[in-house]
């Protein structure tokens, strides 16, 4: 899939953290050269990737 043909995102998640961790986030971020929604997106993708393979059954 090139540049031009992205799929458009259809939803939000909004959620609330303290103004102090966010910031560090977004830092850390920036110092990494990355995005704050690039890595949650990849956060929440290993995390099904896990949740897929059974990893959090008892």
């Amino acid at each position: 899939m090139g540049k031009g043909n992205k799929k458009k995102k259809d939803a939000q998640l909004v959620l609330r953290l303290p103004k102090d961790i966010r910031d560090r986030f977004i830092d850390a971020c920036q110092d990494v050269d990355t995005s704050a929604a690039r890595e949650v997106r990849k956060f929440i993708k290993q995390f099904l990737k896990r949740y897929d393979k059974g990893e959090f059954d008892e």
